[in-house]
């Protein structure tokens, strides 16, 4: 080996210490100072006052019963005129859909004729009987005959006259199945008309939670999915449902609102909060500050230091905003509400500077 070669290996093993020497003072200063984690934050005072325990149910908009009307033709007919749409407003009266006419009259001018022959025949064998001539049992014959005829005559009137199918109230085409140039099916209504003046909601309840419903509870009503949509007012429980669906095992319970803050349309989505209980002297927090622990539930307390601890609570009842804690809380702590999903225990948190949207809160 030459000399210079012994001077370039000789400088390489040099700055090769020098490397792992500073890689090493590194570690032990990271070591040594690792700094606490900061967590922005909002949290609230568990608070202690009257709480209505409330279930929250999906339901829709329906008829009152008594205030609807399904239509159907008197007989099998062709279908010539077809007047209303499905949403329209109609009058009581309102013609909604027209018949063929022609088998209708043919049928009312045979059981005419035939009312007229029975009559005439049952007056001449009540005159002739009175003079016995004939046997009495003819002349009971001959009049209960004639009462056949009056009565078949009497329906093909009426027939003829519901040949027009027209609407008994006043209201909104909720269905039409009347296809112009079919035939009607006596089975299948025509057509369905409601009073929008007299409008239920149906909502639908798990078998469990509708024991706990009672007449006359009192119910929040907002549109749409979900308690955020918007407010229509107080409604009043009026009957729960005594069977279970079949299709989707749930068991209805029917709310009546008399005064909404804007008019109901028939079949409309709902989203119903029902009262089942009240507890006077109840521990209560913001739904957002219990974080899921397995089957539990658990909040992050926050001591004078600003540092959270993890502490597991018994839930109670519950509302869309708050929740019921029946054990692990006292009156006057406070907790963590949003942030708390990102918050572990013993960590320092501070008030956050701009509050984002809280945390998906968990679900009743």
């Amino acid at each position: 080996m030459s000399f210079e070669t012994f001077r370039a290996a000789r400088r390489c093993v040099v700055l090769a210490s020098l490397v792992v020497a500073a890689c090493k003072g590194e570690t032990s200063s990271g070591d040594a100072a690792t700094p606490q984690a900061v967590v922005g934050v909002q949290t609230a005072v568990v608070a202690t006052g009257p709480f209505t325990e409330t279930l929250g149910a999906l339901g829709t908009i329906v008829p009152r019963p008594g205030h609807v009307a399904a239509l159907a033709a008197p007989q099998p007919a062709r279908i010539t005129r077809v007047y209303v749409a499905t949403g329209q407003h109609v009058k009581q009266g309102d013609p909604l859909v027209e018949l063929d006419q022609t088998p209708f009259r043919a049928a009312t001018q045979a059981a005419e004729a035939t009312l007229a022959a029975a009559e005439k025949a049952n007056e001449r064998q009540q005159r002739l009987a009175s003079e016995g001539i004939v046997a009495r049992k003819d002349a009971e014959q001959a009049a209960a005959d004639a009462a056949k005829a009056r009565a078949d005559a009497a329906n093909a009137r009426r027939a003829e006259q519901l040949s027009v199918v027209r609407s008994p109230l006043g209201g909104v085409v909720t269905r039409m199945t009347a296809v112009l140039g079919a035939t009607a099916d006596v089975a299948q209504p025509l057509v369905e008309v409601a009073d929008p003046a007299a409008l239920d909601i149906l909502l639908n309840v798990t078998p469990n939670d509708a024991g706990r419903i009672r007449r006359g509870a009192r119910v929040t009503l907002s549109a749409g999915q979900n308690a955020t949509g918007e407010p229509l007012g107080i409604g009043t429980v009026a009957d729960v449902g005594g069977t279970v669906d079949t299709a989707s095992r749930s068991v209805a319970v029917r709310v009546q609102a008399p005064t909404t803050r804007r008019p109901l349309r028939i079949s409309e989505t709902i989203y119903g909060q029902i009262a089942v209980a009240v507890h006077p002297d109840a521990i209560t927090v913001p739904l957002e500050a219990l974080v899921p622990d397995g089957e539990d539930f658990k909040v992050f307390v926050v001591d004078a230091s600003g540092t959270a601890h993890e502490r597991k609570v018994s839930v109670g009842g519950r509302t869309d905003r708050r929740a019921e804690i029946t054990q692990g809380l006292a009156n006057g702590e406070r907790v963590v509400t949003y942030g708390a999903y990102g918050v572990s225990d013993s960590a320092k948190v501070v008030p956050a500077k701009q509050p984002a949207a809280a945390a998906t809160p968990v679900k009743p």
